[in-house]
């Protein structure tokens, strides 16, 4: 196994693993990181359209449909009609949607900040680094793939 694939691997272990660490805390406190990723949009961006969510997140609309049928069952968002198209929905979250974001947002944060206080200053600095210049060669390459312009971070 060559170093670029062992640092591969060891980066696929590591996010799966924050990952599962942050979805059981989450869980914990009545909602998961998937479920949490649909009320956040919907906090910070206002109601909207399952089709906006769709694009915005890249899901499938069927995904986004099933997911919001879970969220509006434990009325952690509401669907009205739109009212400039009558075949559509407009989903907003709702007050207990955005308790329940609030209090597992708190926990998250505790288990991400455990996590990386293995670093010290100076690593976490350095990190930071390194993942901005591999983030910026990803975005390059996909831009490429999909034939469209990259803006400069220092623009």
């Amino acid at each position: 196994m060559t170093k670029v694939q062992d640092i591969s691997n060891r980066m696929f272990e590591l996010y799966h693993g924050v990952h599962r660490l942050v979805n059981e805390t989450m869980c914990q406190e009545g909602v998961s990181l998937a479920r949490s990723k649909f009320l956040f949009f919907l906090q910070r961006l206002g109601p909207c359209r399952s089709t906006d969510i769709a694009c915005a997140l890249n899901y499938a609309p069927r995904t986004v449909t099933e997911a919001i049928d879970g969220l509006e069952r434990d009325r952690l968002v509401t669907r009205e009609p739109d009212p400039e198209d009558r075949r559509a929905k407009i989903v907003a979250i709702t007050d207990l949607g955005r308790s329940v974001l609030e209090a597992a947002s708190a926990p998250k944060q505790v288990v991400i900040e455990e996590i990386f206080s293995t670093l010290s200053d100076e690593e976490m600095d350095r990190f930071h680094d390194l993942v901005g210049k591999l983030c910026s060669k990803v975005q390059t390459m996909q831009a490429v793939r999909e034939g469209t312009e990259v803006k400069d971070a220092a623009e």
